[in-house]
């Protein structure tokens, strides 16, 4: 019987403005993550959010103490947001260190367990851009930001998070990590979408295809369904047969949504059960992610 971990992105990047059922000051963070681990959650994502602008921030205090008020609660695996950049910033010499510095100190503090590597560099543009001649973004990813993550991830023994928006972004990370041995075990996320324009749309013949190509790359890796803009949930019957794990939260949501993470966590737990398997424990995760095989280098 497999053992299906369920991850929750409470947030992401939106805003309220985008999704306003999502938590936003730490306290509606800390209430949502708990609730959530109690339901069946063994990883937990955020992004951390300046009460006073509405915007984003990874503030070293307000993540660190995040953390700590949900860990005071329930045993998870958390990991916050890493920096964010575009346009020349993002392609700066030292974007690297910046984006992961509060993850580099968390990390030599023991606090942090995962971190997010995004292994590569895409158009995030959705229908509604196209539609309205908006010109969307960037997001930018350099393979000299991509190796110092992994560094990073390397030092302190943390799993990194690849999120997989194409085809070559699996490709890349596969390759630096034979080429880094030291880097722990990561998890390939698969990313999926509706509303915007990167990549597969969820379909069982694109899921099956990542998965190939990740039998190429990295046999036996960790992988996960998740996505933007998107409902993910009826991969996850196909998902729990290959023994694969499955992200749900609001980050990940179709835009507008009116769900909340604990519904959503709640149906993922169900649908997973209806196919026999188990939900996974924090301890059956950390143990999984730990004892992989590694791929030849």
């Amino acid at each position: 019987m497999s053992e299906v971990c369920i991850e929750v992105a409470l947030n992401g990047p939106w805003t309220r403005r985008v999704q306003t059922t999502m938590p936003q000051s730490p306290e509606e963070i800390v209430a949502d993550a708990i609730a959530c681990a109690n339901a069946g959650a063994s990883v937990v994502h955020f992004h951390a959010y300046d009460v006073s602008t509405g915007e984003q921030t990874t503030d070293l205090d307000l993540v660190t103490k995040i953390i700590r008020d949900i860990k005071s609660e329930v045993d998870v695996v958390l990991y916050p947001a890493i920096r964010y950049m575009s346009n020349a910033e993002a392609i700066a010499e030292d974007a690297g260190p910046r984006r992961y510095a509060h993850l580099d100190t968390m990390a030599a503090r023991g606090i942090a367990e995962w971190l997010i590597v995004d292994p590569g560099s895409t158009n995030l543009v959705s229908y509604r851009d196209i539609e309205q001649e908006r010109k969307g973004l960037v997001d930018i990813n350099t393979p000299s930001a991509i190796r110092h993550g992994l560094n990073v991830a390397a030092t302190h023994k943390l799993h990194p998070g690849f999120a997989i928006y194409e085809p070559g972004y699996l490709r890349l990370a596969a390759g630096m990590c034979r080429q880094m041995p030291n880097v722990p075990n990561a998890m390939y996320r698969f990313m999926f979408s509706e509303q915007l324009t990167f990549g597969f749309r969820p379909r069982e013949y694109a899921l099956q295809a990542y998965l190939d190509l990740l039998a190429e790359e990295a046999p036996g890796a960790a992988w996960m369904v998740a996505g933007l803009g998107v409902d993910i949930r009826h991969l996850i019957p196909m998902t729990a047969r290959l023994g694969g794990h499955v992200r749900v939260g609001i980050e990940d949501c179709p835009l507008g949504t009116t769900h909340s993470n604990l519904e959503l966590v709640q149906e993922a737990k169900s649908l997973i059960e209806a196919q026999g398997a188990r939900v996974a424990t924090t301890a059956q995760i950390r143990k999984d992610m730990a004892t992989r095989a590694k791929q030849p280098s």
